[in-house]
């Protein structure tokens, strides 16, 4: 071995480099490597050019033992996670680094205060710590500092009692004295003041000498507590860093063998297309970091006063563009058929308005988490403890929460304005979310729920569980107002180590008896925040397209990501309506959490190039008008898992209800009334037995399977849904489970003998 500069051992505090022979790997065996002795801290580097940028390992000698293997080697480990196998050039070059190494080591011992970054602290008076023994050794150390720091304060109260005491005998001398005549006594009394005044000396300057050691302690191990919180903090952000990278490895690694695979099967096809609106996709453009704020696409200014009247004149100009009225251009809300006011429906029953009290469980989601990284959320066994008694079923069910705008859109005389409808009810599906972070139970499949408010609100609901791996919901509403919905929606879901992202997949229907109105639109992606530390925070982010395939209206909504830079206000959301011809007719903003506003437009023209080069559309708009409000949460929503007042009433039992509703599911019941550790006990019972059912299924299903069949591989999953039957949508060309009917008979009738036994 050879080395630039051999020099002599020297203490820890100082700075002991030279080349040293590091063992890497059976392959290459002992490598010269650069190693550099400082203030308790042993590092080492490829060359003496990489000390300024890259470190290849250290290790903390405080904590390390040195042994000898024989003339050249030595050995430095930590415990077991790190192990040093060195190498000198000769058994004098090998004592010099064994006597620096042991003199360093002694010195971290002692000085407590100059410990590294790990955080961890000696006490003077006792030995390092033993490997594997650091936080027993914390721990009695902190107790020991606690019980000095205790005694300090107890001599701090005993000499204040004493000085309380002389102070008050020697008040009382010197009062005595002010009163005495010039005497034979005046000696005496003299001379007792004066061995007050001393004793009064002696007990304030034993107070003050403990206030001065109380202080020095107090801020030797404040220093101490500081280094090692900041120790804290700064681990904290590597392990962040780490896990994002790992993320980010993950889903390029992810990326790369579908890619391949896809390339294997599709050789003679190699067009590339990018993921269709809806459709989860791994690129890193859609991961949600902290977004930068956007320019918006227009702007909209005050409409000329001139079209508050109804004049005819036009205003033509370059690039601009008149929007002919299709009613009448006022600032009136949208129009309405005048029918008679409908009679308010009175309920069959009260509905309940509280459940129990979240129970305050604590759990550490990293815990279960950090295994999970890239995988989809709906493989992941996770306690109750991260739940909310409702299932999948129920949040979906919960899209009706606004029904009411489809029942104004059902009275429009335009198909324009009951388009600005159907987009509100886009949007105000999400306004249950913005304190929700809980998960929802997976359904079970074949699971249902039915959700029946004829006589409240006119509508009957019915979801079931189609398909559990993808997990698939089918759900279709009717309504005697005039309006059908319905959708199978698919989550696709992606835990990305510091964020959660959640992709609906699926189309929604909705079609309105008058003017035979067909609208679909898919869903936005939902992002958790702050899944390893911090408060969990939700945001909405993507664009969404409502069309009438009837008309060929058109809603293109943008649901802004949130920003740390953005002056803008938070969770906002834009749109503008436009006809088969692409002039805007309506343009609504507001945000997913509280309201939502639209105006008509009177004018559009081309404005200035915004900051992208992209010229800006400016709109003319009469008024804003409010279009839906957010309704408040019920009092005590913060102990009840912030629910709505419908989702309160979702979960609660009800009679003639069939025996696979999600009423009747017991691991949520019981975490509702607040038992959950027999929830989770029923939770696992339920998730075994739909495995058990599955595998039964597959073997019934690879019995049928016949020798001519050509198909290879594990055997399909045969089953199919009771009350959806699976189809192409006439309009998207999806296969999709469309409602087939039965199930209201069924219950009329009481008759549930095909519901299969899941619970």
């Amino acid at each position: 071995m050879s080395e630039s500069k051999t020099p002599t051992p020297t203490p820890a505090g100082d700075t002991y480099k030279g080349w040293v022979f590091k063992w890497t790997n059976y392959i290459k065996g002992y490598q010269r490597r650069w190693f550099v002795l400082s203030n308790g801290l042993l590092s080492y580097y490829r060359t003496q050019a990489e000390m300024g940028h890259t470190c290849r390992g250290t290790i903390n000698l405080a904590t390390a033992t040195i042994s000898v293997d024989d003339a050249c080697n030595f050995v430095i480990s930590n415990g077991g996670a790190q192990t040093y196998h060195l190498k000198a050039s000769c058994e004098v070059e090998r004592q010099r680094w064994i006597t620096a190494l042991e003199l360093a080591k002694a010195k971290a011992a002692r000085m407590q205060a100059e410990s590294d970054d790990s955080g961890d602290d000696f006490s003077p008076s006792s030995p390092p710590t033993a490997p594997g023994q650091g936080g027993g050794s914390q721990n009695s150390e902190v107790q020991s500092a606690l019980r000095t720091l205790g005694s300090k304060v107890e001599d701090l109260s005993t000499c204040n009692d004493l000085i309380s005491k002389h102070g008050s005998a020697l008040q009382r001398s010197l009062s005595e004295l002010d009163s005495l005549r010039m005497t034979g006594e005046a000696g005496d009394k003299i001379r007792q003041v004066t061995e007050r005044a001393t004793l009064f000396r002696i007990t304030s300057n034993a107070m003050i000498n403990a206030c001065r050691d109380f202080l020095a302690l107090a801020q030797a191990h404040s220093r101490r507590w500081q280094k090692a919180l900041q120790a804290e903090r700064d681990q904290r952000v590597r392990l962040e860093e780490t896990l994002e990278q790992l993320a980010k490895q993950h889903n390029h690694l992810e990326r790369a063998f579908r890619g391949a695979s896809q390339a294997n099967a599709t050789a003679d096809n190699q067009s590339a297309s990018g993921p269709g609106k809806g459709e989860a996709s791994d690129d890193d453009d859609n991961e949600f970091f902290d977004a930068m704020e956007e320019a918006p696409e227009f702007i909209t200014v005050p409409a000329d006063p001139q079209f508050h009247k109804r004049s005819s004149s036009n205003v033509s100009g370059f690039n601009s563009e008149m929007c002919p009225d299709d009613q009448s251009l006022n600032e009136e809300p949208l129009a309405m058929n005048q029918e008679s006011p409908s009679q308010e429906l009175v309920p069959l029953r009260k509905r309940r308005t509280k459940i129990s009290d979240k129970p305050n469980y604590s759990l550490n989601l990293w815990s279960i988490m950090k295994n999970c990284i890239g995988k989809e959320l709906s493989k992941i066994p996770m306690p109750v403890n991260f739940n909310e008694p409702i299932s999948m079923l129920q949040r979906l069910s919960e899209d009706l929460e606004y029904h009411e705008l489809l029942d104004k859109g059902s009275k429009c005389q335009s198909s324009l304005e009951q388009m600005c409808y159907v987009a509100a009810f886009s949007v105000s599906s999400y306004s249950t979310t913005v304190y929700r972070t809980g998960k929802p139970f997976n359904p079970l499949l074949g699971e249902t729920y039915e959700l029946d408010r004829r006589r409240e609100s006119g509508y009957r609901s019915l979801c079931e569980q189609v398909s559990h791996h993808p997990p698939a919901a089918a759900h279709h509403v009717i309504s005697n107002r005039g309006w059908t919905l319905r959708q199978e929606i698919t989550v696709a879901s992606k835990f990305r180590g510091k964020y959660l992202s959640i992709m609906p997949l699926g189309t929604i229907h909705a079609i309105f008896e008058k003017g035979n109105n067909h609208y679909t639109w898919k869903k936005v992606t939902t992002t958790v925040h702050n899944i390893i530390v911090g408060k969990l925070w939700i945001d909405q982010s993507g664009e969404i397209d409502v069309v009438n395939h009837t008309t060929g209206d058109r809603c293109h909504l943008k649901f802004a990501p949130y920003s740390y830079f953005s002056r803008d206000v938070a969770r906002k959301v834009t749109g503008v309506v436009t006809d088969k011809d692409g002039k805007a007719h309506y343009v609504l903003s507001g945000t997913w959490d509280e309201k939502m506003e639209f105006s008509r437009v009177m004018q559009s023209s081309r404005g200035e190039n915004g900051s992208e080069g992209k010229q800006k559309t400016v709109y003319q708009t009469l008024k804003a008008k409010e279009v839906w409000k957010r309704n408040p949460l019920p009092e005590g929503a913060e102990t009840m898992y912030y629910f709505t007042s419908l989702a309160l009433t979702l979960n609660e039992l009800e009679e003639g209800v069939a025996p696979t509703d999600s009423r009747r599911r017991p691991d949520q019941r019981l975490m509702e009334d607040g038992r959950w550790d027999e929830a989770n006990s029923e939770k696992q019972r339920l998730e075994e037995k739909q495995r058990g059912v599955r595998r039964e299924r597959e073997r019934e299903a690879a019995s049928q399977r016949t020798s001519s069949q050509s198909e290879e591989g594990a055997p399909h999953d045969s089953h199919k849904a009771l009350w959806f039957e699976r189809s192409e949508d006439p309009i998207t060309g999806e296969q999709i489970h469309i409602y087939k009917g039965g199930y209201w008979e069924a219950k009329d009738r009481g008759s549930w003998e095909e519901c299969p036994e899941i619970f």
